[in-house]
């Protein structure tokens, strides 16, 4: 069972920025597909942005995350990174990093059903 924990969630004013990261093992990270997915009471589980394992389909964003959010991977391949800038209260939710092994499938990316395991998210409050 692979283990994900996120961190790096908090407060933050409308316009502010901020970066989550997910570690799990040196093999999850580098060689499966993650995603990062968001949470409100009382709705689906979103997903924003995926990042494949080499040689998949790259990265994918939801739209209303597209141009302000960024995912990858840093250059050591042991933790999941989610750049976010020009938060605004839409934003607030818990982060869910999340994976499952072998490639992305391209057109269900960002579908919950893909993914296999996951963290128990860091909370992000995005004040006007």
């Amino acid at each position: 069972q692979v283990q994900l924990v996120e961190s790096g969630g908090g407060s933050v004013a409308a316009g502010g920025s901020l970066n989550l990261s997910c570690v799990g093992t040196e093999y999850s990270i580098r060689t499966h597909g993650m995603a990062w997915f968001r949470q409100v009471p009382g709705k689906e589980r979103e997903g924003l942005a995926s990042i494949d394992k080499n040689g998949g389909i790259g990265t994918s964003y939801a739209d209303s995350v597209k141009g302000r959010f960024v995912i990858s991977r840093d250059n050591t391949k042991t933790t999941l990174l989610l750049q976010m800038n020009s938060l605004t209260p839409e934003d607030n939710g818990v982060y869910y990093c999340e994976g499952r092994s072998g490639v992305l499938p391209g057109g269900d990316a960002l579908a919950q059903g893909t993914y296999a395991y996951w963290g128990r998210g860091t909370q992000v409050t995005v004040s006007s």
